[in-house]
C-alpha cells in the first residue's frame, strides 16, 4: 500500500490522507510521513468500530477508498462519512462489499493485489506510479540489524511460517528448510537467520530447523519487532519464505525473495519485484486438487490440501538461490509488466 500512498501524495500534494489501519500494522507503518493514522484493533470487533467512529465524528471526506473486501472492513467503513465510496469491481467483490460502496473501479481480470490497489488511483484519474516503500526505520532497529547481518556478510533470511489461519496449509516442512539451510551454508556461502513471530508453531519451526540443519543458524523467531524485522530483511542477501507478510516486507526493503508457492497463486500475491524467483508449484497443486488448470479456477482460489507444499523440493529452492546469486545485484529486482 505504501507506493499507492506515495503516488497520491505526488499527484495531489494538497490532499489530506487518513488511513484506518490495524493495530499490528500500525507498529510498522504508523509513522509514515504525511498520513494521519486511525488505529483499529481487529480483536475488539464492535468496540473497535465504535472507537474509530468516535475519532471521526464531525468529519467529512471527499472519498473513501475501500481497498479490502472482507465484511469486517465493510462494517468498519460505515464509520467513514464520504461522498464517494469507491470499491472493487463485481468480480473482485465478496462478503457484501457492494453494500458499502457507491462506485466501482474498472474490471481488471487476473490482477496482482498491488495492481488492484492502483486501479483505485486510475479511477480517480491518476495514471502515474511512485514505486517507493520508504518506511521509516529507527536508529536502534538499524543497529540491531547491523549486528545480526554485518556488512559484507552474505546472509539468507528464512521466515518459515505464514499467519495461522483455518485450513491455511502454506507452511513448508522444517526438514525441507533445514536442507536448504545446509546447502546454502556449504555450497553458496550464505549464513542463515531465522525470523518470525512468537507463536508456538513458529517457535517449533525455529527449533526444528536449527536442530536438523547441522550448520550454524541464528534463530531470532519471536525476538524482533516489525521495525527490526524490516531492517534485518533490508540487510539480507536474499529472503526465503512462503506466501506471507515478510515476502512483501522484504520487497519494501529492497531485498529479493525466493517465494514458496503451492497453495496460493503467485501471480496474484507473489513478491511484486521478485516474481521471477518464485518456486511456483501452484499449477501442479491445482491439477491434483481440482483436476484443472489455474485459468479454469476463480482468480485467487486457494488449494486446501495439507500436503500441497510438498510439491516444492529442496532442490528447487537451492537451484533458484544459485541462479539468483549468479545474477548481477542490480538486476535481481524488477517490476512485472502490468496489463
Amino acid at each position: 500500500m505504501v507506493p499507492v500512498v506515495r503516488t497520491l501524495q505526488s499527484a495531489w500534494p494538497e490532499t489530506r490522507l487518513t488511513w484506518v489501519i490495524g493495530r499490528t500494522e500500525a507498529a510498522l507503518l504508523g509513522d509514515l510521513d504525511g498520513v494521519e493514522f486511525i488505529t483499529f484493533d481487529k480483536q475488539d470487533g464492535g468496540g473497535g468500530r465504535r472507537r474509530v467512529r468516535e475519532q471521526l465524528r464531525g468529519r467529512r471526506f471527499d472519498a473513501l477508498l475501500l481497498m479490502q473486501v472482507a465484511l469486517r472492513a465493510g462494517l468498519l467503513s460505515r464509520s467513514v462519512p464520504a461522498r464517494l465510496r469507491l470499491g472493487f469491481d463485481a468480480a473482485r467483490s465478496k462478503d457484501g462489499h457492494r453494500l458499502f460502496i457507491n462506485h466501482r473501479v474498472s474490471a481488471h481480470p487476473k490482477a496482482h493485489v498491488l495492481d488492484g490497489f492502483f486501479d483505485f488511483l486510475r479511477t480517480l484519474g491518476i495514471d502515474q506510479r511512485e514505486m517507493r516503500w520508504d518506511i521509516p526505520i529507527p536508529g536502534e532497529a538499524r543497529e540491531r540489524a547491523q549486528e545480526v547481518v554485518p556488512d559484507d556478510h552474505p546472509t539468507l533470511v528464512i521466515s518459515p511460517c505464514s499467519s495461522q489461519r483455518f485450513n491455511n496449509f502454506r507452511n513448508w516442512r522444517p526438514e525441507a528448510y533445514a536442507e536448504v539451510v545446509r546447502h546454502a551454508y556449504q555450497s553458496l556461502g550464505l549464513s542463515t537467520v531465522l525470523t518470525g513471530g512468537p507463536t508456538d508453531e513458529e517457535r517449533r519451526y525455529g527449533e526444528a530447523i536449527t536442530r536438523l540443519a547441522g550448520v550454524p543458524v541464528r534463530n531470532l523467531i519471536g525476538q524482533t519487532g516489525l521495525k527490526e524485522l524490516l531492517a534485518i530483511l533490508g540487510r539480507a542477501t536474499v529472503v526465503v519464505c512462503p506466501d506471507s507478510g515478510p515476502a512483501h516486507m522484504a520487497t519494501a526493503a529492497g531485498t529479493p525473495v525466493v517465494g514458496l508457492y503451492a497453495t496460493s497463486n503467485p501471480d496474484r500475491t507473489g513478491p511484486y519485484l521478485s516474481r521471477r524467483w518464485v518456486v511456483n508449484r501452484y499449477p501442479e497443486a491445482v491439477r491434483e486438487a481440482y483436476g484443472c488448470t489455474p485459468d479454469e479456477l476463480a482468480w485467487g482460489q486457494r488449494v486446501r490440501k495439507p500436503d500441497a507444499m510438498d510439491l516444492i523440493r529442496p532442490g528447487d529452492v537451492t537451484a533458484m538461490l544459485a541462479t539468483l546469486l549468479a545474477t548481477p545485484r542490480a538486476q535481481r529486482l524488477r517490476p512485472p509488466e502490468v496489463r
